[in-house]
């Protein structure tokens, strides 16, 4: 796809920093997005070979002419030692998927959190407010999600894993933050009751990307009075999400999230709030790349 300005000396950079990045819609997202708003910015994908590049890599970013990148898996969690600066939700979080580079410095944010936020209010008309939420998984993007919610004073999250100590960890963590959200753990076999009571109930696991892949909790849980929120964008449902319109319930995949987290880095990144980036524009440019390469992924 191309990008939308010629290249020119005076060209800012932006890109998706991660391992791999091939499978990645940001560029066709930030591009799209870019000519626009008539920006003179160029998004390319950052795709590292090792791991211990890393360090090096961010060297280089410092006295190149980024306005900002993104950070996707391995590196969500290193980035935090890296960053000048992070904001709280990324702090909470424990992950930078969002950084702005400014005069040689690196401040890092969480905009995934926020981005669920919106795509829920969206598509839902949602707002967390003592509600009781379940969150399947316990993992970056579980994590963020939580935060979000937090933040948003929910009345419950539970954190539901199959390794229970995972879910207990990321609670912990988050614990201290939540002083109006009450936090649980639980290993899935525990969480039926809390998955009938819950008003939110979202997949943050990878699983509904391989198209065999089963629900990852029993339908029969699912009811009608429900949203269901699956972080798996991909262009088939997945079996979760099948279910839940099944059952009469509110069904939303994670394209959006997807969309207002990235969008919400060139909010960041542009620095003022009169060139708000285009969400449907870039939806249409996920979906696009979706549609054409029958891909999936979760964010995470």
């Amino acid at each position: 796809m191309p990008v939308g300005k010629p290249i020119s000396g005076k060209t800012r950079l932006a890109g998706i920093l991660g391992m791999p990045v091939n499978h990645s819609l940001s560029p066709a997202m930030h591009n799209a997005a870019y000519r626009e708003l008539d920006f003179d910015w160029a998004y390319v994908p950052l795709g590292l070979k090792h791991e211990d590049d890393l360090e090096r890599v961010l060297r280089a970013i410092r006295v190149l002419p980024f306005v900002g990148f993104n950070v996707t898996m391995p590196f969500k969690q290193a980035m935090l030692t890296y960053c000048d600066e992070v904001a709280m939700a990324a702090k909470m979080a424990g992950a930078v998927n969002t950084v702005h580079c400014v005069d040689g410095r690196l401040v890092g944010y969480n905009t995934d959190g926020r981005g669920l936020v919106e795509s829920l209010a969206e598509e839902a008309r949602f707002t967390s407010g003592g509600e009781n939420i379940t969150i399947i998984g316990a993992g970056g993007a579980a994590g963020a999600a939580a935060v979000a919610f937090i933040l948003e004073k929910a009345g419950r999250v539970a954190i539901v894993n199959r390794t229970v100590e995972r879910a207990e960890e990321l609670a912990d963590r988050l614990m201290p933050y939540a002083r109006s959200t009450e936090i649980v753990p639980l290993h899935v076999s525990e969480a039926e009751e809390q998955i009938r009571e819950s008003r939110l109930l979202i997949n943050a696991t990878p699983t509904g990307m391989a198209q065999d892949d089963p629900s990852p909790i029993p339908v029969s849980w699912i009811s009608r009075d429900q949203i269901v929120c699956d972080m798996v964008y991909n262009v088939r449902e997945t079996d979760l999400l099948k279910a839940a319109r099944d059952a009469g319930a509110l069904a939303i995949g994670g394209l959006g999230m997807l969309v207002h987290q990235a969008a919400l880095a060139i909010d960041i990144w542009s620095e003022t709030a009169q060139h708000k980036a285009p969400r449907d524009l870039m939806r249409s440019a996920a979906q696009s790349v979706l549609s054409s390469t029958c891909s999936g992924e979760v964010i995470e």
